[in-house]
């Protein structure tokens, strides 16, 4: 008995049949003007929001299992949805200014993920290098992904960026003009 386990094992080696067959990644594309980012800073006074527009982006699957992604992001859309009129345009100006984005330098910003953990039927936790204004530092976040939908929630400190104005990490006594240094994301793709 144990000479013909030996017999069959030894023949499917050598007819060349593997246990560990390579697994198929499937990219599938972000559909960029179906799908949102909006962005959420807030200050001691308040809050802001707006959005900015995806660019280009994918995000790849094995057998039915996130596996990763990239993303660019076209700061040069970036505007404010709470305000209208000249506060609008004040606000979109200066965030795209050098206090802020620098966006004349930097159009645009980028994520690519380094690593994905399944934490759930359709949960993931997504590390990834994130890069604003040319600085790329690592962040970790959660995305859900249903269907051909993805949604992630993202908290981005904007410090490690070299976003300075307002910020408390760089100037003392700021008052009631401090602007927090942790701003959020809420991504909703389609693909």
């Amino acid at each position: 008995m144990k000479r013909s386990i030996f017999t069959i094992a030894f023949a499917l080696v050598a007819s060349g049949v593997s246990a560990t067959e390579p697994v198929e990644v499937e990219r599938k594309e972000v559909k960029a003007g179906e799908s949102t980012v909006t962005w959420k800073a807030y200050k001691v006074t308040g809050s802001h929001t707006g959005t900015v527009a995806l660019k280009s982006g994918a995000l790849l699957f094995e057998e039915g299992q996130l596996t990763g992604g990239e993303f660019e992001v076209d700061m040069t859309t970036l505007i404010a949805t709470d305000l209208e009129g000249e506060s609008r345009q004040k606000l979109e100006g200066h965030l795209k200014s050098d206090d802020f984005f620098s966006v004349e330098s930097h159009p645009s910003s980028t994520l690519v993920f380094t690593s994905v953990k399944a934490t759930g039927k359709n949960s993931y936790e997504v590390t990834g290098d994130l890069t604003i204004k040319g600085i790329t530092k690592p962040i970790t976040f959660d995305v859900s992904v249903y269907g051909s939908k993805a949604t992630a929630t993202v908290k981005v400190d904007r410090a490690q960026y070299n976003v300075r104005y307002g910020s408390g990490s760089f100037f003392e006594n700021l008052g009631d003009k401090t602007i927090y240094d942790e701003f959020d994301l809420v991504v909703d793709l389609e693909f």
